[in-house]
């Protein structure tokens, strides 16, 4: 594809999984496209590095059932046109108390939108899973076959690949400092080195750093807020390694309570299962504290009750630091900038530590937004920037048990 020297069509600002998949549609639809990084591609700093993430289909909000099963049809389309898998199918089981808010609508949202999915008691559970996860007599489970784990890393160097071969252009080590309108002509992006880069239309996609860009762009506090968060790994103990590792059967996983606990089977490092609390401290994404992660006693406590001390609960065997885009409602933001830039500019953030395994299907409503002013199949009134104008904690929930825990976590 020939470029009329640095005149694009769609800039992207910001190349982790959201962004790169952003370009990926854009450039298959023939689109002249520059996706801009701050830092080295594949850089540990931001949301997108690592080695998994969960992909589940069961949400308290029947908002997100559309992106996440277009999304799983959009993995496995990219893993066919590169050649190699970065998608690892697994069952997926909720649980927690069978009165807790959030988990009774999972199993709302599951009927609404016709998910499979079976209700479990502790015996059940049990026996489901051959023993390997134990739950209290008045907690339930909630098991579904809509599960697996994302490999991250593999996947953004995938939408980057793709994005190459259908002719973006990739630059990386290029700080955007501001976005300016260019009269009719569309967007002027200028980096930290005085660059300059016209386009048409512009999507900003900075993760943790989107509300220092846009306050500076535009003048708008985005209500998103960075925070450090600690990824553990466990050792199961020996001659229990293949019980909990991915093609066992054994599923990823997410309790419900206080604390929020998330995990997957053992697959990128041998004889350790990944298991963690959802939230983390708030920080500055310039001015990281990297560490140290704390792991809170409740954790443990989980880990040695849940797997009936299979796996050794004293200590993580690994840990590893990553940052989420926390928005109060936990809900995503994919709006247009607005203001002089009306449609022109198109932003996707905030997404809230639950994000990267929708990122097929946000690359391509991100895609849709800029370049038709629209976006087909999914509901955006929940992810607008105005419901924070309405009511600085957005998106008023059903229920407010896991919410209402989180943002206490985050006021610490």
């Amino acid at each position: 594809m020939g470029y009329s020297g640095d005149e694009f069509d769609v800039i992207v600002v910001g190349a982790g999984v959201m962004g790169s998949s952003t370009a990926y549609q854009l450039a298959k639809r023939g689109n002249r496209t520059l996706l801009l990084e701050q830092f080295d591609f594949l850089h540990h700093r931001g949301s997108s590095h690592g080695e998994s993430r969960t992909i589940r289909a069961t949400y308290p909000e029947d908002y997100y059932f559309s992106l996440v099963t277009e999304s799983y049809r959009l993995w496995e389309q990219a893993q066919a046109e590169i050649g190699f898998r970065v998608y690892f199918k697994a069952r997926h089981l909720d649980m927690g108390p069978a009165d807790a808010k959030s988990l009774l609508a999972v199993i709302d949202s599951c009927r609404n939108n016709a998910v499979p999915h079976q209700v479990l008691n502790r015996q059940q559970v049990a026996e489901r899973f051959s023993g390997r996860i134990d739950i209290p007599d008045d907690w339930i489970g909630v098991s579904c076959e809509l599960g697996g784990v994302i490999k991250p890393t593999k996947a953004v160097s995938m939408f980057q690949m793709l994005a190459l071969k259908n002719g973006a252009l990739l630059r990386d080590n290029i700080k955007v400092v501001n976005i300016a309108k260019d009269g009719d002509r569309g967007v002027t992006v200028t980096a930290g080195t005085g660059e300059k880069f016209r386009g048409r239309k512009c999507v900003v996609t900075a993760g943790a750093w989107m509300r220092k860009l846009l306050k500076t762009v535009s003048g708008m506090e985005l209500p998103i807020q960075p925070l450090e968060t600690n990824v553990c790994y466990w050792r199961i103990k020996e001659g229990h390694e293949g019980k909990y590792a991915i093609g066992s059967d054994f599923p990823t996983f997410a309790s419900y309570g206080q604390p929020y606990i998330y995990g997957t089977p053992s697959l990128e490092y041998p004889g350790l299962i990944k298991a963690a609390v959802h939230g983390g401290y708030q920080c500055d994404p310039d001015k990281r504290p990297w560490g140290p992660g704390l792991v809170p006693d409740s954790l443990k406590e989980w880990i040695e009750q849940r797997f009936k001390g299979l796996v050794d609960s004293s200590r993580p065997a690994a840990t590893q630091l990553c940052v989420y885009s926390m928005t109060p409602d936990e809900d995503f933001v994919i709006d247009f900038l607005g203001g002089e830039f009306g449609k022109d500019v198109v932003v996707g953030g905030g997404f809230s530590g639950h994000g990267f395994k929708m990122s097929p299907a946000v690359g391509r409503v991100l895609a849709d937004l800029v370049l038709t002013g629209e976006a087909e199949g999914v509901e955006l009134k929940h992810f607008r920037i105005a419901r924070f104008e309405e009511n600085p904690r957005g998106n008023i929930k059903d229920y407010e048990d896991q919410v209402g825990q989180l943002l206490k976590t985050l006021s610490r």
